[in-house]
């Protein structure tokens, strides 16, 4: 039985290809899921590693001053240095076993302007800058170093990094444009760096200057660092080196290993992308699902085809144990084969995302691939094991062909009571209606769980169920096709009623794809109809003024503002970033200060409960979504860390969510001047008699020297609200796109093998008269049905899906719910489109079979 198998799969080579196919996309995708997050983690380690010295030294943290209600505690410590003085830098390089000694200048939000004049790295990853120095990181990586040109040597001169220098379109020697707090100064580029042991910057721009201009630029005194990097001598060690240094620093100073300082950030990094791994490994099970339904039905038709050859066997006296082995023998080649090919594929795919984040500021252009001896493992054991699973049934119903029935011309091969089936889909999809209730309701633990299980479970159901349930629209498109074409329409409509679980089953791996598709188009569109909704009713300025890479500028603007003939106010917003302390645990958060008159006003907030206005010192209001998930309620008390000072925050009012105010802790200016938060805006509405083009000529040119800094008017301010949501669901789309291109591929599998199932039955229509024509617009019309029925069932699916999360998340102040008629009718077109497009080969194939041949197979 053993050989008997691999002669027959060796025999049928193009049903070994088709097959396997079927395996290869899904593991595709997993394989390129995990190339790329090893790589990205690989990326951000190395970057770290290359990014330290053997010991970094760094002042100590200053302990936080106590403000408790906006007035400073009492006995409050000394304050600490916050940077490095040059002595200190070359006491360290004399320590022993210390090779030498570098000081350090850091710096962020330096934007570079690309050779348009745009400014590069604004809204995606940060803009960094610091000196050039040389120096080697720790273990003796080489770290940064220049491949192009030479480094620094004035204050007139920069370094850029390798890939920042391709985005920019720079040349050696050329000007470069780099803002730097809130001036514009022109420098020139004489040298690029990159990374000599791999890693990069991820996206981020990095600028390097003379240390002396660098110090000059960023300290407020000429002669200090920021931090200091020590090199040790060959044979000592990191911690050798750290405890030598730690004996001569002076209170204030810390000394720790630069493994130590490496592992905290990136660790502390990788934890907060680790979203990608799970978003992407989400949809390599998607393709799995899918791919799995292709198997299935695959092997199915495999099984069926091979039903007199195995029932052959069982009358020479194969038992079914050994019968059903050859088949999960067949399933087992075709699932390594499958698994070798899908990570050939994966590795592309791996290139594909890699391309794909890069478009949303994740660039890891610079970062080789990673291939870790895990990403073989899970790719085989994934792709054999479904192969199995889903060849198993298949297998199963090889076990109930009767020796007797090799003796006749045509074997039925059993199948499954479609009673039971649709019974078995209905249970399937109460409880996945039950799960999906559940999650969506509120102050669920694990809600994402229960979501999805229940949506895969719904559309498992809907799967099974398919072949009763789809019986009226294969019945109608047996009638409306035979009307449109005759007897050609007919036929394609009988032959799609023949077998409705192959048919159903093809179909189901579409409906998957475009369900999914078509629940986040109506997320997508309902978000931004929510955000346009609340920018309408909160909104009530006519333009903002914002600095493109997050940063402040000077209040000075707002008052130049107000100057401005037709301008009636001007709300200044200021933000800090901080944190916030609830149950012990403290987390990273963004406060926001108003002017006191403006919450109301210009600012427009909702009061919900409490009051949002006249705000005291040490007082906060919050948005609604924010106090109910941290269970802070009105005269509550909200612990918090700002600019290294303890404040306790009286919480007075609780207010409706609006992309009007970023941060939803919201406090009064008065607060921010007690933590010494210096007085400079981040962002601007403006409130004008009569919005016209002179105005916004007026104000436009109050920030004409500030290249950083722009002015929107309120549809422009909501197309900006609307973008990250727009680049979301593009690369959703973008990542289903593979599921849906293995629904299509589906088709065109399944057509092939029915093809070759029905090679006889197809000579003998050629024979009896149906023409070449006729035999490919009957496949073509066989073809369009399934697509037609993936389509009508995950179009259907998804707005149930869309229309409930939806719902869902009103709390969240996603309040619309609106539904893109235009594209789900898109999405029909197109499958529309792939129906005929799926049978294009598989109808050559048939119209070019030789008749004589065709009616004497077997």
């Amino acid at each position: 039985m053993f050989r008997a198998a691999l002669k027959s799969l060796l025999g049928r080579k193009v049903r070994l290809l088709m097959s396997t196919f079927a395996v290869v996309l899904g593991v595709a995708f997993v394989a390129g899921t995990l190339v790329f997050t090893d790589t990205l983690g690989r990326s951000f380690t190395a970057l770290f590693a290359s990014t330290v010295g053997d010991v970094v030294v760094s002042p100590v943290k200053a302990d936080a001053e106590e403000v408790v209600a906006g007035t400073p505690g009492q006995g409050a410590s000394a304050p600490r240095p916050s940077t490095l003085p040059v002595s200190l830098v070359a006491k360290l390089a004399k320590v022993d076993g210390a090779a030498r000694a570098d000081g350090n200048v850091l710096a962020t939000s330096v934007i570079v302007f690309d050779k348009e004049n745009k400014p590069l790295g604004t809204l995606g990853a940060p803009s960094l800058a610091g000196n050039w120095t040389g120096a080697p990181a720790g273990h003796g990586l080489t770290g940064l170093e220049i491949v192009t040109g030479r480094e620094p040597r004035g204050p007139g001169e920069i370094v850029l990094d390798a890939i920042t220098t391709t985005r920019s379109g720079h040349t050696i020697g050329g000007d470069v444009n780099v803002v730097v707090g809130d001036e514009v100064v022109t420098t020139t580029l004489v040298g690029v760096a990159d990374f000599a042991e791999g890693g990069s910057f991820s996206g981020a721009t990095w600028v390097g200057f003379e240390t002396k201009a660098a110090q000059k630029l960023f300290l407020p005194e000429p002669d200090t660092f920021h931090t200091a990097w020590v090199t040790a001598e060959p044979g000592v060690s990191q911690a050798e080196l750290r405890d030598a240094v730690a004996k001569v620093l002076p209170e204030g100073y810390e000394a720790r290993t630069g493994d130590d300082v490496a592992d905290e950030s990136a660790s502390g990094l990788l934890r907060g992308i680790s979203f990608l791994t799970t978003f992407l490994l989400i949809f390599a099970g998607i393709s799995l699902v899918v791919g799995a339904f292709l198997i299935v039905n695959t092997f199915s038709i495999l099984v069926a085809q091979r039903s007199k050859e195995l029932a052959l066997f069982r009358a020479l006296g194969a038992s079914r144990r050994q019968v059903s082995a050859s088949v999960l023998l067949e399933a087992l080649v075709v699932g390594i084969a499958g698994s070798t090919l899908g990570i050939g594929l994966g590795i592309v795919m791996a290139m594909v995302i890699r391309a794909l984040f890069g478009t949303f500021g994740l660039d890891l252009s610079g970062q080789p691939l990673v291939f870790a001896p895990r990403t073989f493992v899970v790719a085989y054991v994934v792709g054999i094991l479904v192969t199995m699973t889903a060849a198993g049934l298949p297998a199963r119903r090889t076990t109930k062909i009767a020796p007797v029935q090799a003796m006749r011309d045509d074997v039925a091969m059993p199948e499954t009571s479609l009673r039971n089936r649709f019974a078995g889909g209905l249970v399937l999809v109460a409880l996945g209606g039950l799960s999906l209730w559940h999650g969506l309701g509120d102050d669920v633990a694990n809600a994402v769980w229960y979501v999805g299980g229940g949506i895969l479970a719904i559309l498992l159901g809907v799967a099974a169920a398919a072949p009763v349930l789809c019986q009226p629209f294969l019945l109608a498109a047996r009638w409306f096709f035979a009307e449109l074409l005759g007897t050609v329409g007919h036929l394609a409509g009988q032959n799609s009623l023949r077998n409705p679980r192959r048919t159903t089953a093809t179909a189901s791996a579409l409906m998957i794809g475009l369900a999914l598709a078509t629940t986040m188009a109506i997320v997508g569109d309902s978000a931004k109809a929510s955000v346009d909704r609340a920018l309408a009713e909160n909104f009530r300025g006519d333009y903002v003024a914002s600095n493109v890479s997050g940063q402040s500028f000077p209040a000075t603007v707002a008052q130049e503002m107000r100057k401005v003939e037709g301008v009636r106010d001007v709300a200044a917003l200021r933000f800090a970033w901080g944190q916030v302390v609830l149950d012990g645990e403290p987390t990273p958060q963004g406060f926001t200060a108003a002017p006191p008159g403006a919450l109301q006003g210009l600012v427009g907030l909702q009061r919900v409960v409490g009051r949002t206005t006249d705000l005291r010192p040490g007082e906060a209001v919050l948005g609604e979504t924010y106090a109910r998930e941290r269970g802070v309620r009105v005269g509550g008390r909200l612990r918090s860390l700002i600019n290294s000072r303890r404040v306790t925050l009286k919480v007075v009012g609780i207010f409706a969510d609006t992309p009007v105010v970023p941060f939803p802790v919201v406090t009064s200016p008065k607060t921010f001047e007690r933590l010494k938060l210096g007085d400079r805006d981040n962002f601007l509405i403006i409130d004008v008699e009569s919005p016209s083009a002179i105005v916004e000529y007026r104000l436009s040119q109050v920030v004409a020297e500030l290249p950083t800094v722009i002015l929107q008017d309120q549809s422009e301010f909501a197309a900006e609200q609307r973008e990250p949501i727009d680049q979301m669901v593009l690369m959703i789309f973008a990542l289903l796109g593979l599921a849906l291109f293995i629904a299509v591929l589906g088709i065109v599998n399944t057509l092939a093998l029915s093809i070759i199932e029905r090679t006889r039955e197809i000579g003998l229509l050629r024979a009896i008269g149906l023409n070449r024509s006729q035999l490919r617009r009957m496949i073509t019309v066989e073809s369009v049905v399934i697509a037609l029925l993936g389509a009508g069932l995950g179009i259907g699916l998804g707005v149930g899906f869309g229309i409930a999360l939806m719902k869902s998340l009103r709390d969240e102040g996603l309040e619309v719910i609106a539904v893109p008629w235009d594209q789900l009718g898109l999405f029909g077109a197109v499958a529309l489109l792939v129906g005929v497009l799926a049978a294009v080969l598989p109808a050559r194939r048939a119209a070019r079979l030789d008749v004589l041949q065709a009616i004497s197979t077997a």
